[in-house]
């Protein structure tokens, strides 16, 4: 029996059967999977995940796909991380990361991708797209690659080298558009419009794409013996990744595997060159669109975000708050999150640190409060952007002297 019942709108309630679908013809609302959760109680346990695979398909059970022909890379059941260090610095007594950078394509994108590709696959698809600001596009073109079928990935023109570079090599077809993010996915629902059985991932098959990114909800739950954080913050682009764990917080409580969803304050954060969801938090006013966009944080820069409304609500309604941070605070906090836990994170990542900074500066996170943040990307993707921020280290001969001299000079800098 599936426990998948069909999709749902989330605006009228409308329902349809599970196909190639993202909006409700009735009213033009988003539409979601709409879960059998008897089904899922009577199937799903601790102990089956605990014997499932080290990857986010030992919650297969809590995901849309029917059977076992999964798409998997390996991604998710990523370490989360006891950030003492940084949690020292910033004055939070309990303060963990879910580091999602070290995933097949280095992001968290390999979740929501290997489930839109296994789904797409189930509902035969023919082949596989995107619109992409870099991250996205990588996964879509290893997991096509891994799937044996086509993809298409549209792409701005002025995306970083990394993650062109990375993306090319799977080989995909990537069509790169001049303007915006805004512009490619425009011309990526257009090209799916007049291919109903190519599936985009995050466009017509956008339901299930996004089920995937509860599993970080799901991981942090578990890490934390299924107990439930006071506080997380995510980052902020389309204000999908916050809408989900919300959700997947939710609906742990639901089968009865954590307590205290309700009570699990949600923030985020959005670099204030392209901040329309945290503008709007912060003004208690409308999401608005904006065309001008200004960051480093490439992955964030979405000034239409399709889950803005939601992800308002979701922060105001627990409580929680949005940062907005400037290039150079998520420069620091890049250098920050690296210095103090190892861990090397693009300017998304960065733009999340910078914001838990901020929120902590500004009250609204308690220092009592069990905190988890999620780190999205990898550094490496975006070094033509990290670069400018580090000195390039002056070479020395190679002589012990020479050493000495280079200690005393370290010695009385960092005095």
């Amino acid at each position: 029996m599936s426990k998948v019942i069909g999709l749902k709108c989330r605006e009228c309630g409308a329902e349809y059967e599970a196909g190639i679908q993202n909006t409700c013809y009735e009213c033009f609302g988003p539409l979601e999977v709409h879960y059998d959760w008897d089904e899922i109680q009577d199937t799903a346990s601790k102990e089956k995940i605990a014997r499932g695979p080290p990857s986010i398909w030992r919650y297969a059970d809590l995901l849309p796909i029917d059977g076992t022909n999964y798409v998997d890379l390996g991604s998710g059941y990523n370490k989360l991380h006891h950030a003492k260090n940084l949690g020292k610095e910033l004055g939070l007594k309990e303060l963990y990361i879910l580091d999602d950078s070290v995933n097949p394509t280095n992001s968290f994108k390999d979740r929501v991708t290997s489930v839109a590709v296994s789904k797409a696959l189930e509902l035969g698809a023919t082949a596989i797209g995107c619109a992409s600001t870099g991250n996205l596009a990588s996964a879509v073109g290893a997991h096509a690659a891994k799937a044996g079928i086509p993809a298409y990935v549209f792409i701005p023109s002025s995306i970083e080298t990394g993650k062109i570079t990375q993306m090319l090599t799977y080989d995909p077809n990537v069509i790169a558009v001049d303007g915006t993010y805004d512009d490619a996915n425009r011309l990526a629902s257009e090209v799916a419009d007049q291919n109903p059985d190519w599936a985009f991932v995050n466009i017509n098959v956008r339901p299930y794409y996004t089920e995937g990114s509860r599993t970080l909800a799901f991981e942090t739950a578990e890490q934390l013996g299924w107990n439930a954080p006071d506080h997380i913050v995510a980052p902020l682009g389309s204000g999908a990744l916050l809408c989900a764990l919300t959700r997947g917080y939710k609906e742990l409580e639901k089968i009865g595997f954590i307590d205290g969803s309700s009570c699990i304050r949600i923030s985020g954060s959005q670099p204030s060159g392209c901040s329309p969801i945290s503008t709007a938090v912060q003004n208690d006013t409308e999401v608005i669109p904006i065309r001008e966009l200004d960051t480093i944080a490439h992955s964030l820069a979405i000034g239409n975000p399709a889950d803005g409304y939601y992800a308002k609500q979701a922060i105001q309604t627990s409580g929680g708050y949005a940062a907005s941070v400037t290039n150079e605070e998520i420069l620091e906090a890049i250098r920050l999150l690296a210095s103090t836990e190892g861990i090397f994170t693009e300017p998304a990542g960065g733009t999340t640190v910078a914001g838990l900074k901020s929120l902590v500066e500004s009250g609204h996170i308690d220092p009592d409060e069990r905190t988890v943040v999620y780190v999205t990307g990898n550094g490496l993707k975006a070094q033509d952007t990290i670069a400018g921020a580090v000195e390039r280290p002056e070479s020395i001969k190679p002589s012990y002297s020479e050493f000495t001299k280079k200690l005393n000079n370290i010695t009385k800098t960092n005095n």
